[in-house]
């Protein structure tokens, strides 16, 4: 079992204790307005506290609006559109959920593009929640296990996944989660992940 500490960048597996190291990579985190606040916050934090450089991209400038469910919660600065960034600046990519942030995004072509060229470069990707809404608009489910929030189960089997109920599951660099409740879980192996670097399997 894959246990995270958000306070000591430390993952335990079969009761080895092992260090991430994200120094020196650069993660980018695309979201928009109406994601889940703490499919953000602390993925985000994971990825910092292990030493990564973080990049919010989003389908505007200035700021986005996150939501504690259907409540609407903090703002948050925007450092990059997704129209002037390019997979290949970036080490690996997260993607919150909520409803209403990926139905957006799924449906912008750069979005969609940015995401799609993470797999085409085989760099790891971690998507929580609703987050894989946006990959099977770019293409890049079929013949992958995952999981999601549940209701997208069968959004992604029409797509040609494999949908598991797990807290967290990892294919060949492709991390994803259910809910807030998976959110440890998750961010242990999306830092595990983007530690590793590229992953041959990881394929569009």
């Amino acid at each position: 079992m894959l246990v995270f500490s958000s306070g000591t960048r430390l993952a335990t597996e079969d009761g080895v204790m092992k260090t991430h190291d994200l120094t020196n990579k650069t993660i980018a985190i695309l979201v928009t307005d109406g994601f889940e606040q703490v499919e953000f916050t602390k993925p985000k934090e994971a990825v910092e506290k292990a030493g990564a450089t973080v990049h919010v991209i989003s389908l505007k400038s200035g700021e986005i609006q996150g939501f504690n469910h259907a409540d609407k919660a903090d703002k948050f600065k925007v450092d990059k559109t997704v129209d002037s960034v390019k997979a290949e600046d970036y080490d690996g990519l997260i993607l919150p959920g909520g409803v209403q942030n990926p139905d957006a995004l799924r449906v912008n072509k750069n979005a969609v593009s940015f995401v799609r060229d993470f797999f085409e470069q085989r760099k790891p990707v971690a998507a929580i929640c609703h987050g894989p809404w946006t990959l099977i608009e770019a293409g890049v489910v079929k013949g992958r296990t995952l999981t999601s929030w549940p209701s997208l189960k069968t959004d992604l089997e029409n797509a040609g996944a494999t949908w598991v109920d797990e807290e967290v599951h990892c294919d060949e660099g492709l991390v994803t989660s259910r809910n807030p409740d998976d959110i440890p879980a998750f961010c242990a192996k999306a830092v595990e992940e983007f530690a590793e670097g590229k992953h041959a399997l990881q394929t569009a």
